[in-house]
């Protein structure tokens, strides 16, 4: 046990002596961390729900065999985009079926890309952070070495080495950020087309319905 707790505080010792050596411009580059972390943990949450039966086949099926109290059914009880777009369609089949979907289908596209533009804004922002972090560092190298000269070579290596990580933290957290961002933004399109393509079947089914009510 003492040995995890030496281990950890040795751990959150460099942790800060990087963070300090950095400068200030570390502080945000560490929130946006964070700030990346928490929303990507969401939204694999996220789509682990979505992933669980989405019934639209089942939905189809019920609908093309006359079933539509029962092809609603399914479809509340499912949580799945495309089963809320679907049910849209059900319950406003007469008369407009297709206003109601593309009304839903806008909701459930607040849901699918709820909190995308932060990770977004973070891959932008970090490198630019990272990028002001070597400006600012650079800056304290040369203001050091016009007032001392150029008798002490570890005040310029120290700036330079503060743009460095500063650089480097801002560049690690866009990459990382980026993976599981361009990820999700795919996951979204996929279940876009799913959507649309289970709605478009549905309009058809829908109208032969119709089409055999009125023969």
């Amino acid at each position: 046990m003492s040995d995890v707790v030496a281990m950890l505080t040795h751990a959150s010792w460099n942790l800060g002596s990087l963070l300090a050596r950095g400068g200030l411009v570390m502080v945000p580059l560490l929130v946006s961390s964070m700030l990346s972390l928490a929303v990507i943990i969401e939204r694999m949450l996220f789509w682990r729900r979505v992933r669980k039966y989405e019934g639209g086949e089942t939905i189809l099926s019920l609908v093309s065999a006359g079933h539509l109290a029962q092809a609603m059914q399914v479809a509340r009880a499912s949580q799945h985009p495309v089963a809320r777009v679907l049910l849209a369609g059900l319950e406003h089949h007469n008369p407009a079926p297709s206003m109601a979907m593309e009304a839903t289908l806008q909701a459930e596209l607040y849901r699918l890309k709820r909190y995308l533009p932060i990770l977004d804004t973070i891959i932008t922002l970090a490198p630019l952070l990272g990028l002001l972090g070597t400006i600012t560092g650079m800056i304290s190298s040369f203001g050091i070495v016009s007032e001392a000269g150029l008798g002490q070579p570890h005040a310029i290596t120290g700036g330079v080495a503060e743009a460095l990580i500063a650089t480097a933290t801002g560049l690690s957290v866009a990459i990382l950020t980026l993976v599981p961002y361009n990820y999700f933004r795919a996951k979204v399109e996929a279940v876009i087309e799913l959507i649309e393509e289970r709605a478009t079947r549905l309009e058809l089914s829908l109208r032969a319905l119709q089409e055999q009510e009125e023969k």
